[in-house]
């Protein structure tokens, strides 16, 4: 028996459940339907035909990358925060990002997180080039990182492992560094240790900076935390 009442969320919210799970190539419009317990000319109803149903998930993902919030009590904290979460709302839809990127939407779909770090950064104390180099690199950070940790997740398995390699290896007379590069990686500790070190680099000496890098904004930058547009590349 047909399902009634069905909605366009519900159909962009399944849609977005197979693609994340199987990847673009798995959503069909039947299967899509078959997974609704609906009929495919319901599905074309209510998002028109696969082009504009892509489109679509297209736009809620840049929008989804929107409601990134900073946390913390200083801007450091804050940045941070911001690149948790980027990162995690990256890892989450690796095939959804692709599609973004496919579109040439990469830069509006990093927009507001570049936005909220350029605010965090005018927070302490960074302006002009200087503060345009922190959002870059907390970017680029973020970016590889996660390229990193798929590449890691799609690699054939290593023989021998790292863990192989390092055991019972003794590191010069350092022990337990050779026993904790042979355990198994904590991802996101060693992603919060980087983002940390490199916001505290970026900091240091802020007000210094700032004055030697007066008028060299970034393009677009209306000095109230808002970044017109910011550079990606992967």
């Amino acid at each position: 028996m047909a399902r009634s009442a069905l909605t366009r969320d519900e159909v962009l919210d399944a849609a977005a459940a197979l693609v994340r799970e199987h990847g673009p190539d798995a959503l069909t419009m039947r299967r899509l339907a078959a997974e609704l317990s609906t009929a495919v000319t319901s599905i074309y109803w209510h998002v028109g035909n696969r082009e504009s149903l892509l489109d679509a998930l297209v736009a809620r993902t840049v929008a989804d990358l929107g409601t990134i919030r900073p946390r913390g009590a200083t801007p450091a904290e804050r940045m941070v925060s911001v690149a948790r979460a980027l990162r995690r709302a990256l890892r989450e839809r690796p095939h959804l990002v692709a599609m973004v990127h496919e579109r040439g939407l990469t830069e509006r779909m990093f927009l507001p997180a570049q936005r909220a770090l350029v605010h965090e950064a005018h927070a302490a104390g960074l302006r002009g080039a200087h503060a345009a180099r922190a959002v870059r690199a907390l970017q680029f950070q973020v970016v590889g990182y996660v390229l990193v940790e798929r590449n890691r997740e799609r690699a054939p398995v290593q023989s021998p492992a790292e863990e192989e390699l390092w055991r019972g290896e003794g590191a010069g007379a350092d022990g337990p560094l050779a026993r904790a590069l042979a355990a198994p990686i904590d991802t996101e500790r060693l992603f919060v240790d980087s983002v940390r070190a490199l916001v505290d680099g970026l900091l240091a000496g802020a007000g210094e900076g700032a004055a030697a890098d007066t008028g060299k904004g970034v393009p677009g930058d209306t000095g109230d935390g808002d970044v017109g547009r910011g550079p990606y590349s992967q």
